[in-house]
C-alpha cells in the first residue's frame, strides 16, 4: 500500500509527460505539409489564412467549457477523450478536398486540442503540487519534443513525396496507441479538488452570503485574481502568436519567399522546436535561480533579436537560425504563465487555466490567419514582423509573473 501511494505521483508524472508529448505530436503533424496542402487545393495565402481561422474558432468555443468539463468529468477523462479526438482530426485534415473541409477539420483540431490542453495542464499542476517543486517547464519540454518529432517526420514525408492523407492517417493511428498505452497513470477525479484552505474558499462568495465577515477581502481577492489572469493571458497571447506563426508560416516563408527546397523549408520549424525543447528542459532550474521576470525578459529580447535579424537577412540559413533563436526566447512563456494561472489563490486550477489557455490559444491559432491576411497585403516578410513586436511586449509585461501563483 505504501509502495502504491509513493508510485502514484511517479506514474502520474510519466503519464502527463506522455500527454504533453502527444499534444505536440498532433499540433505539428501537418506543419511541414502545409505547402503541399496549399498547392494541392490551389489556395492563395489569403484563402489559407481563412482556412486557419477554423482552429481558433474551435478553440474559443471549446475552451469556454473546459473548466466545466474538468469539474464534471475530471482532468483525466478530458485529457484522454480529447487526445483521441485530436489524433482522429488528423485523418479528416489529410482527407480534405476543398477549402470548406479543410476549415472544418481545423475547427475540430482546434477544439479538441484546446480542451486537451486544459485537461493535461490541470494534471500537470496537480503533479507539480505533489512533488512540491517546479515541473511545468519540463512537461512543456515534452510538448516541444513532440512538435520537433512531428516536424521532422513531416519533412521526411514531404521529401519522400508520401501522400498527405497516408502520412496523417498512419500518424493518427500511432498516436492513439501511444495515448492509451502511455497515459493510463493519469490521476483520477478526486485529485482535481482545489487545494485552497477553508478560509480561502470562503473568500469567494458563491451565493451572496458573507462567511465570517470576509466578503470585502473576498472581493479584493477576486479582483486581483481577474487582473492577474488578464495579464497572464496577454503574455501568453503575445508568445502564442509567434508560436503559431512559426508552425504555420515558417515553412511557407522559406519555400515561397526565400525559394528554399521543401526539405529545407521544414527545418525552420524544426529548429524552432529544438530550441523550445532545450529552453524548457532548462526552464525549471532557470526560474528557480533567477525568477520568472528575468527569465521572461531575457528570453523575449532573445526572440526579438533572433527573428528580427533572420527576417532582415533574407536568406534560408539566417531564417532558420532566426526561427531557432525565437523558439529559445519564447520557450519559458507557456510554462510560467500556465503554472501561475493554475496556482492563483482562490481560483480552481481548471478555471484559471481555461481562461489563460483560451486567450493564449486565440493567439496561437488566430495569429497565423491574421498574419496570412497581412501577408496578402504587404508580403510575408513584413507580416512576420508582428511576432517580433509582440515578443517585445512580453519583456514589458514580464513583471506580472513576479507574484502570480507563487
Amino acid at each position: 500500500m505504501v509502495t502504491q501511494t509513493v508510485d502514484a505521483p511517479r506514474r502520474a508524472r510519466v503519464a502527463v509527460t506522455v500527454a504533453f508529448l502527444i499534444h505536440g505530436l498532433v499540433t505539428a503533424a501537418w506543419v511541414a505539409r502545409i505547402p503541399q496542402i496549399k498547392q494541392e487545393l490551389g489556395l492563395s495565402e489569403g484563402a489559407l489564412g481563412l482556412a486557419l481561422l477554423g482552429a481558433p474558432v474551435g478553440v474559443v468555443l471549446a475552451v469556454r467549457s473546459a473548466g466545466w468539463a474538468v469539474a464534471r468529468f475530471g482532468s483525466r477523462a478530458v485529457t484522454l477523450a480529447m487526445g483521441a479526438a485530436a489524433a482522429l482530426s488528423l485523418v479528416a485534415l489529410g482527407a480534405s478536398w476543398n477549402l470548406g473541409v479543410l476549415t472544418g477539420s481545423l475547427f475540430l483540431m482546434g477544439a479538441t486540442l484546446g480542451l486537451m490542453d486544459v485537461g493535461m495542464n490541470a494534471q500537470g499542476v496537480i503533479v507539480e503540487r505533489r512533488y512540491a517543486r517546479p515541473l511545468m517547464s519540463g512537461l512543456h519540454a515534452s510538448y516541444s519534443i513532440g512538435t520537433l518529432g512531428a516536424a521532422l517526420a513531416g519533412s521526411a514525408a514531404a521529401q519522400l513525396e508520401v501522400p498527405v492523407e497516408v502520412h496523417l492517417s498512419v500518424w493518427a493511428a500511432l498516436l492513439l496507441v501511444l495515448l492509451f498505452a502511455g497515459c493510463r497513470g493519469l490521476l483520477g477525479p478526486s485529485a482535481d479538488a482545489p487545494p485552497e484552505s477553508p478560509r480561502a474558499k470562503a473568500d469567494i462568495p458563491r451565493n451572496g452570503a458573507d462567511p465570517g465577515g470576509e466578503r470585502p477581502e473576498a472581493a479584493s481577492r477576486a479582483r486581483a485574481g481577474r487582473w492577474a489572469l488578464a495579464l497572464l493571458g496577454v503574455i501568453g497571447l503575445c508568445s502564442f502568436v509567434g508560436e503559431g506563426a512559426m508552425a504555420d508560416w515558417s515553412a511557407v516563408y522559406l519555400r515561397e519567399t526565400l525559394r528554399a527546397d521543401p526539405g529545407v523549408a521544414g527545418l525552420a520549424f524544426a529548429g524552432f522546436s529544438v530550441a523550445m525543447a532545450v529552453g524548457r528542459l532548462a526552464g525549471d532550474r532557470l526560474v528557480a535561480r533567477f525568477g520568472p521576470v528575468a527569465v521572461l525578459r531575457i528570453g523575449a529580447l532573445t526572440a526579438v533579436l533572433g527573428l528580427g535579424t533572420g527576417l532582415a537577412a533574407g536568406n534560408p540559413a539566417m531564417a532558420v537560425l532566426g526561427c531557432t533563436l525565437f523558439g529559445l526566447g519564447v520557450a519559458p512563456v507557456a510554462p510560467i504563465t500556465f503554472s501561475a494561472a493554475g496556482n492563483l489563490p482562490g481560483v480552481p486550477a481548471a478555471t484559471g487555466l481555461s481562461r489563460v489557455v483560451g486567450v493564449g490559444y486565440t493567439g496561437l491559432l488566430a495569429g497565423p490567419p491574421i498574419i496570412g491576411f497581412i501577408a496578402g497585403a504587404v508580403g510575408l516578410t513584413w507580416a512576420l514582423v508582428v511576432p517580433v513586436g509582440l515578443a517585445g511586449l512580453i519583456a514589458l509585461l514580464a513583471a506580472a509573473t513576479a507574484t502570480a501563483g507563487r
